[in-house]
């Protein structure tokens, strides 16, 4: 399993935020907690159809250290897309 980060480029808050994303719900759950995320900064279905963190670029940094792909928008685009839960409903 993977778990992958793009740009820190969207502003909010005064921080620069990205997307924290893994082929897996379970994998993604257990990266973010080793990285100290709290899982109430969790982001998926229904509020999103793709499972994800919005995480800081000092957290993505530390990600990085732990293991995390860098990709770029197009590829995080991709990941997206394929980890997507079809119509918002949780995956068995």
């Amino acid at each position: 399993m993977a778990v992958y980060v793009d740009a820190a480029i969207w502003k909010w808050a005064g921080h620069r935020w990205c997307h924290l994303m893994a082929d897996d719900t379970h994998e993604l759950h257990r990266f973010a907690a080793e990285l100290g995320v709290k899982r109430s900064s969790y982001q998926g279905p229904p509020k999103t159809s793709a499972p994800h963190y919005d995480i800081t670029g000092l957290e993505r940094d530390r990600a990085v250290r732990l293991g995390a792909i860098e990709c770029s928008r197009e590829e995080i685009v991709a990941i997206f897309r394929r980890v997507r839960v079809p119509n918002g409903k949780a995956r068995p």
